[in-house]
């Protein structure tokens, strides 16, 4: 089966509306051997009846979903970007701990959105447990989400191969428990993190995130649209507390995206934060 140009131009603008990803002719390839997967799947007969499934007959979303779990990009492994990691543990966690240290708020509030299978969020979890030892008396929650439910799966269940884990400094080794089938993340250093759903592009999921210290969207964008990025950002904005920041993949830049978020030098870093 092969998407005709006027198939792939109606599918590609449904899974624009739905999840904000842009796919242009050089994805037709991708995106042909993923809908004929779901059209065996579902038992029909051609990429018409496809069309017609998953524009007409999905009220509830949940053929747009399945393919979603096929279409989304999950490469990731813990430690990645290691500088921009650097700079959150040296200079953005001790920053936001002194400025709340006299006060009564002992809460820590980080977002990991496009989190993929999870290993950036524990990560971070890592790094917490490690830099600031008495995270044990705060309130510190780190949410990792993404629309990919396959994905979600194993970021709940916090078991990861070799290659995930090859970067881990072997001091922070402790954090994770050998298993028969590789490394699970020690349950009480990945108890900070709570695994959710969300749509980035879905308006009203968007709005419901507030009050964050830290927003992680490394490597996500990219694969969004100039539009789907500036709103998607803006939704960041909106749900970081003042004085917050927000970390980028580094072929992505909040400056060229919006200019409400303020460039930083810290320690060698360059960081962006909300005024």
């Amino acid at each position: 089966m092969e998407l005709t140009a006027e198939q792939f131009s109606k599918l590609s603008k449904l899974i624009y509306k739905k999840l904000g990803l842009q796919f242009d002719e050089k994805k037709l390839y991708f995106l042909n051997k993923r809908v004929e997967r779901r059209i065996a799947d579902l038992g029909l007969n051609d990429a018409d009846e496809y069309l017609f499934q998953i524009g007409y007959c999905d009220a509830k979303g949940a053929e747009m979903q399945a393919l979603a779990n096929l279409i989304t990009t999950n490469e990731t492994y813990m430690f990645r970007e290691f500088e921009q990691l650097a700079g959150f543990a040296d200079v953005c966690l001790p920053e936001l701990i002194a400025a709340r240290q006299n006060t009564s708020d002992r809460r820590i509030r980080i977002w990991c959105a496009g989190c993929s299978s999870g290993e950036e969020a524990y990560t971070l979890a890592i790094i917490i447990r490690e830099v600031f030892p008495d995270s044990k008396n705060w309130d510190v929650k780190i949410m990792a989400t993404d629309i990919d439910e396959n994905v979600l799966k194993l970021a709940r269940n916090a078991v990861y191969g070799e290659r995930s884990v090859k970067n881990v400094p072997d001091i922070y080794s402790r954090h994770l428990i050998p298993t028969v089938t590789g490394f699970r993340v020690n349950p009480e250093t990945a108890s900070l993190v709570r695994v959710e759903k969300l749509n980035l592009n879905d308006p009203l999921q968007m709005k419901a995130m507030r009050g964050y210290d830290f927003v992680f969207c490394r490597n996500v964008l990219i694969y969004f649209d100039d539009e789907s990025r500036r709103n998607v950002v803006n939704h960041f904005y909106d749900s970081l507390n003042a004085k917050g920041y927000i970390f980028l993949g580094h072929s992505e830049s909040v400056g060229r995206i919006t200019s409400a978020f303020h460039l930083k030098k810290a320690g060698g870093h360059l960081l962006y934060t909300k005024g």
